[in-house]
């Protein structure tokens, strides 16, 4: 007499090979980051060179990089949802670090332009895959610190960045710093290659755990943006984006133009500040990430709200601040703040969607908070500031800076709202059980 034959429960252990795929994987994104704010690290020397405006330079990191980014991203991560993840992000990866070799070797803004472009053509396959890799890899319920830590990448990498990239500009010039950055880059994606292997899909979710049927590209789409939840997370998502873009992409041409600062300067503080603050920001999302949406869904968005709202009288006095050391202790606060938002919205859409359609469903988030934030906000800093540039020559940036400010209570708001939709949710399922 046969019996019938009951699934064993997915593993709760990470294993060896989870914590190798996810520092790989940090790697890359490490690397992504650093390559994406060399421009804003570096665009005093650049402008120097190249002779472009704070409008171009608002563009090259704005709109123009956001275009290529944010739109590839979608048909990347159709094609990761169905093919090798490891060996899409590997590719990207080889394709966004030649081209910040093209950076490097740029003569003027239209060459840059286009490196800038195929830069955000690459990196538009990092990290969707990366997060479904991750998430793949990790059981529930540790899946919030797993991408806490891979989210570390955006502070690390711009650290590394500033102190490397104006470390090499002050002793060489900013075009060494664009290309010894790009070859390890193309180092990187071949070792990615040869040391991560590719997870199952869901399998370690319950529902999941004996594999999953590929998503459908348009069932995935509809999916996304018929729920609230997941839409209000990407727009809250975005218009924070805003103010995190807006800001890094002129926050060292403001210390050094209109604060005093040197290279030498941002090398050392403003590379500490950038590199504790949003390490620690991220970190620390995860962390209570984890421990507060187990009672509640509602944290995903109240986190973020929270940490927003104490961040604008720093940022207030961060643009105020007469002196450059000054400017920099308001900094740290924002820094830290301003980043809780993204451990959580990931994490929230990745737990919200099945397994099949996660490298996809991290594509469209990724595609409307940073269509959002990467294109607006710094083409908006920089335009404003060559506007305002007629009447305030020696403080258009600052001017710009402050025009930031009510994107903030946007931000809030958007958060406040999804923070309703997941408490409906909430009452929901405590009422069926």
């Amino acid at each position: 007499m046969s019996h019938p034959t009951i699934a064993a429960p997915p593993p709760t252990q990470v294993g060896r090979q989870a914590w190798i795929a996810l520092g790989a994987l940090w790697f890359i994104y490490v690397l992504n980051f650093l390559d994406r704010q060399l421009l804003s690290i570096l665009a005093k020397p650049i402008q120097d060179t190249l002779h472009i405006s704070d409008g171009q330079l608002g563009l090259l990191g704005g709109l123009y990089f956001a275009f290529f980014y944010c739109f590839i991203a979608i048909p990347v991560g159709w094609l990761a949802d169905r093919t090798n993840r490891v060996a899409v992000v590997s590719i990207a990866c080889g394709i966004w670090s030649a081209a910040t070799v093209a950076c490097g070797l740029s003569r003027n803004f239209g060459e840059l332009a286009a490196a800038r472009m195929t830069v955000g053509f690459g990196e538009a396959g990092g990290v969707p895959p990366s997060y479904a890799i991750i998430t793949d890899s990790f059981p529930p319920g540790r899946r919030g610190m797993a991408l806490g830590i891979y989210n570390l990448g955006p502070p690390i990498g711009a650290a590394i960045g500033i102190a490397f990239g104006a470390s090499v500009a002050a002793a060489f010039s900013w075009r060494a710093a664009f290309v010894v950055i790009g070859l390890i880059g193309v180092g990187a994606a071949l070792l990615l290659m040869l040391i991560v292997r590719e997870p199952r899909r869901g399998g370690l979710d319950p529902a999941m755990a004996g594999g999953a049927q590929k998503a459908g590209f348009w069932s995935t789409f509809r999916m996304f943006f018929s729920r609230p939840a997941l839409v209000l997370a990407a727009l809250g998502s975005g218009v924070t984006q805003i103010v995190t873009y807006g800001l890094g992409n002129f926050a060292t041409l403001f210390l050094m133009r209109e604060k005093g600062m040197t290279l030498g300067d941002v090398a050392l503080w403003y590379a500490i500040v950038v590199g504790v603050g949003m390490s620690a920001g991220i970190f620390a999302s995860g962390w209570l990430i984890d421990r507060f949406t187990r009672r509640s869904k509602r944290a995903y968005a109240l986190l973020p709200a929270t940490s927003l709202a104490l961040a604008v009288p720093f940022y207030i006095a961060f643009i105020w601040a007469p002196t450059w050391p000054l400017a920099l202790a308001f900094l740290t606060l924002p820094t830290f703040l301003n980043y809780f938002y993204l451990s959580s919205s990931v994490a929230l859409v990745q737990a919200e969607v099945q397994p099949n359609q996660r490298v996809m469903s991290g594509a469209l988030l990724l595609l409307v908070m940073n269509f959002i934030g990467m294109g607006v906000g710094p083409t908006f800093v920089g335009l404003a500031s060559d506007a305002f540039r007629a009447t305030h020559p020696e403080n258009s940036l600052q001017i710009a800076l402050y025009a930031l400010t009510p994107v903030y209570l946007a931000a809030i708001g958007l958060f406040l709202w999804l923070a309703r939709v997941l408490g409906r949710a909430d009452r929901i399922t405590e009422a069926a059980r």
